[in-house]
């Protein structure tokens, strides 16, 4: 009996196809979990704020102690905490989530005004910052210890290293209020002016009040993706294809680009997928520094009511996108490398 040589490869091929499902399954159970983890987490760590939502919605009105106790049950707050608990875990299953204190709509559709400009930054700042980051870590494992490596390493860690407010506040007082003889070029607020023209130059417009809040982003996430990418070209730079590619004559530029670069991109790639959980919750900081109308400057300013149903959708999406990113991270990863496979 003859045995075709597909045969064969479809025979190796299913335990390898059995075994990713099983690991696709193990680490969707665990985002399950973590999910789940997360609803209960969020529902009492916002009642852990101080502050009465109540009386906040009533400053500057003068209401008596009966109409804030209406206002009090029509919001949900008259019941006790464990009612209150069943009910939001009610919702949440239904994909409801609740209505907001401050805005009186549904927090779904606040979250769906604000989702695209949250999107527009942060993934432009993404973008930028892996290229950066993916660039020049690059040249400096190609060559360690080179000027090139110093100053690069050095910049991003000290950027790395600064808080993220007082760059913003600082990107914020020099190009956009002006100090000196540095006259204020970019806007102070918002994503775009309230003269702004129609067509292309609106688009121009909006790029240009993206600027020191995406400048601010990148300055400070870029070094990890330069750090990851440049470990992963020193791992790669001793191993025999390298020394084989170079013994054939191609030029060192070449060598790095075409071979080295390739294979010391898969733990970027895997960082890259956990940091897109990130997007779509945006920089809280950024956004509320730079009056960018997202979901950051959403959840801040449901943190100063407090809006508890406000607070815990945004808070849902953010961690959900980033427990699911992560997990898709490791399937990638998972299919991407072999030895992961092996293991």
């Amino acid at each position: 009996m003859t045995v075709t040589q597909s045969a064969v490869d479809a025979i190796e091929e299913r335990p390898a196809r059995h075994g990713l499902a099983r690991y696709a399954a193990a680490k969707a159970g665990g985002a399950l979990l973590s999910i789940a983890m997360v609803i209960v987490a969020t529902f009492f760590a916002f009642r852990l704020l101080p502050g009465d939502p109540v009386r906040a919605l009533a400053q500057g009105r003068n209401m008596t102690p009966e109409q804030l106790d209406l206002e009090r049950a029509r919001l949900g707050l008259d019941k006790s905490l464990p009612e209150q608990f069943v009910h939001f875990v009610g919702q949440t299953l239904r994909f409801d989530l609740g209505v907001s204190y401050e805005y009186k709509r549904p927090v779904l559709d606040l979250i769906g005004e604000r989702i695209g400009s949250t999107l527009l930054l942060t993934g432009t700042a993404l973008v930028m910052a892996v290229s950066l980051g993916v660039w020049q870590g690059a040249r400096a494992g190609w060559k360690p210890g080179s000027r090139f490596d110093r100053f690069s390493t050095a910049i991003s860690l000290v950027l790395w290293s600064v808080p993220t407010f007082w760059l913003g506040l600082l990107l914020l007082m020099v190009f956009a209020a002006g100090v000196g003889p540095i006259p204020g070029i970019f806007p102070t607020r918002g994503i775009e002016s309230v003269d702004a023209p129609d067509g292309f130059g609106y688009v121009l417009d909006v790029a240009k009040h993206m600027v020191l809040p995406c400048l601010t982003m990148v300055a400070v996430v870029y070094a990890q993706y330069l750090l990851v990418m440049r470990s992963s070209v020193l791992d790669e730079v001793g191993q025999d294809y390298v020394t084989t590619a170079r013994a054939k004559g191609l030029r060192d530029d070449e060598v790095r680009r075409k071979h080295a670069v390739p294979n010391a991109l898969l733990p970027t790639v895997t960082l890259v997928f956990m940091r897109i959980g990130f997007v779509v919750g945006g920089a809280v900081t950024v956004e509320a520094i730079f009056s960018w109308p997202g979901l950051g400057q959403l959840f801040y300013e449901a943190i100063r009511v407090p809006d508890f149903t406000l607070m815990q959708g945004t808070f849902l999406l953010i961690t959900v996108s980033v427990i699911l990113m992560n997990t898709l991270a490791d399937v990638v990863y998972h299919v991407l490398d072999p030895r992961v496979r092996s293991a």
